[in-house]
C-alpha cells in the first residue's frame, strides 16, 4: 500500500507536467505523448527456435522481419530456467529470493531417495504485496491487457490488468483444441485453435482503443506442451529436412502458427497507426524443452542453468528510437524489463520499490552499459535430466550461478561442486575450467557469496535422511 501511495503521488505530479507540455506543444486535446508498450513473452521458445537466431527448420517470417527492424540481443537471459519463477522475476523486477518463487509447484521434485539435501520450500504465487509491472502501468494511466498465460497469481485483474484474455494460474492449457480445459475461454467452434482465439481477442482489445496509451502483455500459452499440431501445417514439416537437431514437425507447426498470429497483431498496429509509437520487447520465459527442440551449440534446455535453459531469443523494436538492423552482445536479463519500460514511459519508480535489473535504454540508443554480473539462485530440485545435463535424474540440483563478462560459474550445494566456463571460447559449456583456473573461481565465488548474503538468499544444507547414495 505504501508503494502505491507514493507511486500515485508521483503520477499526479507527472500528469501535471505532461499537461503543461501538451499545452506548450499545441498537441491535440486527448493525444497521448506516452509510448504504447507491447511486451511479448513466449512460453518455452528456445534460443534457436526462430529464424533471426539462425534456425533453418522453424519458420518465423513475421517475427524475423520485426527483429530486423529493431535491435537483436544475442546474450539475453531469463532470470530463471522455468516458467513461474521467470515470469515472477520479470513482473516483480526482483530475483527469486526476494519473492520466493523458485519453481513450478513444489520444490522437492523427483524421488526423495535421490535428493541429498532438503530443498528450500517454494512459494507458488507472488504475494499480493508485490507491486508488479502491470500495476505500475495501470497507475500511470495506461489501459492494460493481458493475453494468454499468466501463471504468477490466480487472477490478473487483481494485479493491474483491465482486460484479461485467458489468463489464470495455470501453467499450460491442457489442450490447444476445445475444450481448452484449464483456460477460461470459450471456443467459437469445435476445432478452433487456442493460439488463434487468444489473438482474435487481442485484436478486439486493440480495436477498442481510442487515443489512450496501452500496455499489452502478450504471453500466449504456445509453444508450451502439450504439443498439439496445427493440422494444416503438419505435412510441410513432416517432409522437411532436420536442421541442427531440430526435427519435431508437430512443434514446428505451433511455432509457425504463433508467428502468423504475431503477424496479425503487427499488421493491426500498422493499419491503426499505433505501431509508430509502440515499444516492443520480445523474449521467451525460459529455454526450449530438450525432448522437443534443441538449441545447439547451447547445452541442455528448459529447467537447466546451462545456456540452453536460460539464454533466450530477444529483440527490441521502437520506430525512430531504435536503429533498424542493429545487434548487441551486451548481456541482459528479463529483470531489466521493469525499469526499462518505466523509463521509456516516463514513469518514476517508487523510492521503496526494489528493482534488481537495470534499464537497457542506453543500449537501445547505441550506448554502452557498464559491465555487471548476472546472477541466478535455485535452491531446489527439478526432475528430468538428460544426456546434456550429464545427470540422468535432475535437470538442476540446488545451487547458484553467476555470469560476468565471458565467464560463467555454477556452484552446486550438495557437494560444493564448481563448474567454470568461458562462454566466448566455449558457448556449449563443454570444458569445465574450475580446476585449471582457481583464481577466477575464487573471484566469482566471492561475488556470488556476497550477493547471496546481501539478498538473504537461502542456501539449503539440511541432509535428507531418505537419501540413498547412487
Amino acid at each position: 500500500m505504501k508503494n502505491k501511495l507514493v507511486f500515485l503521488s508521483l503520477i499526479f505530479i507527472s500528469s501535471i507536467s505532461i499537461q503543461c507540455s501538451n499545452s506548450n506543444n499545441n498537441s491535440p486535446e486527448g493525444e497521448s505523448i506516452k509510448p504504447n508498450i507491447l511486451l511479448i513473452n513466449i512460453d518455452d521458445m528456445g534460443w534457436r527456435d526462430v529464424g533471426f537466431m539462425g534456425s533453418q527448420y522453424y519458420e518465423t517470417p513475421n517475427i524475423d522481419a520485426l527483429a530486423a527492424d529493431g535491435m537483436i540481443f544475442t546474450n539475453a537471459y531469463a532470470a530463471a530456467a522455468n516458467c513461474a519463477p521467470s515470469r515472477s522475476c520479470m513482473m516483480s523486477g526482483q530475483w527469486s529470493q526476494r519473492h520466493g518463487v523458485y519453481t513450478v509447484n513444489n520444490s522437492d521434485r523427483g524421488k526423495s531417495s535421490t535428493r541429498k539435501i532438503v530443498p528450500t520450500e517454494n512459494v507458488w504465487h507472488l504475494d499480493e504485496s508485490q507491486y508488479i509491472l502491470t500495476e505500475a502501468m495501470k497507475d500511470a494511466g495506461y489501459t492494460t491487457c493481458h493475453a494468454g498465460k499468466w501463471h504468477i497469481t490466480k487472477d490478473p485483474t487483481q494485479s493491474g490488468i483491465d482486460v484479461n484474455i485467458g489468463g489464470c494460474d495455470a501453467g499450460n492449457p491442457g489442450s490447444y483444441y476445445p475444450p481448452y480445459k484449464r483456460v477460461p475461454l470459450e471456443a467459437p467452434s469445435d476445432d478452433y485453435y487456442l493460439t488463434n482465439l487468444v489473438m482474435d481477442k487481442t485484436l478486439d482489445f486493440l480495436n477498442s482503443l481510442q487515443n489512450e496509451p496501452f500496455f499489452l502483455y502478450y504471453s500466449p500459452y504456445a509453444v508450451h506442451t502439450p504439443i498439439h499440431p496445427v493440422k494444416e501445417l503438419l505435412p510441410k514439416y513432416e517432409n522437411k529436412a532436420e536442421w541442427n537437431g531440430q526435427n519435431n514437425a508437430k512443434y514446428a507447426t505451433m511455432v509457425e502458427n504463433l508467428d502468423t498470429q504475431i503477424g496479425r497483431m503487427i499488421a493491426n498496429l500498422k493499419e491503426s497507426g499505433k505501431l509508430e509509437n509502440t515499444l516492443i520487447l520480445f523474449i521467451s520465459d525460459n529455454g526450449g524443452l530438450y525432448k522437443v527442440t534443441k538449441q545447439w551449440p547451447l547445452r541442455a534446455g528448459k529447467g537447466a542453468y546451462y545456456e540452453g535453459g536460460i539464454r533466450e531469443p530477444m529483440f527490441a523494436y521502437w520506430q525512430g528510437k531504435i536503429d533498424a538492423g542493429t545487434k548487441t552482445d551486451v548481456p541482459v536479463t528479463n529483470l531489466d524489463f521493469y525499469p526499462t519500460i518505466l523509463e521509456a514511459a516516463g514513469i518514476q519508480k517508487p523510492d521503496d520499490k526494489v528493482l534488481d535489473g537495470k534499464s537497457i535504454l542506453p543500449v537501445l540508443k547505441g550506448e554502452k552499459m557498464l559491465e555487471r554480473p548476472l546472477f541466478w539462485h535455485f535452491p531446489i530440485y527439478l526432475e528430468g535430466g538428460n544426456i546434456e545435463t550429464q545427470d540422468p535424474v535432475f535437470r538442476t540440483r540446488p545451487g547458484s550461478a553467476i555470469r560476468l563478462g565471458d565467464w560463467k560459474m555454477i556452484q552446486y550445494f550438495e557437494n560444493n561442486d564448481i563448474e567454470l566456463y568461458n562462454l566466448a571460447a566455449d558457448i556449449g559449456e563443454k570444458n569445465n575450467l574450475a580446476e585449471s583456473n582457481p583464481k577466477k573461481v575464487k573471484e566469482l565465488l566471492a561475488q556470488l557469496e556476497k550477493w547471496r548474503a546481501d539478498t538473504n538468499a537461502p542456501v539449503p544444507t539440511e541432509l535428507n535422511p531418505e537419501y540413498i547414495e547412487q
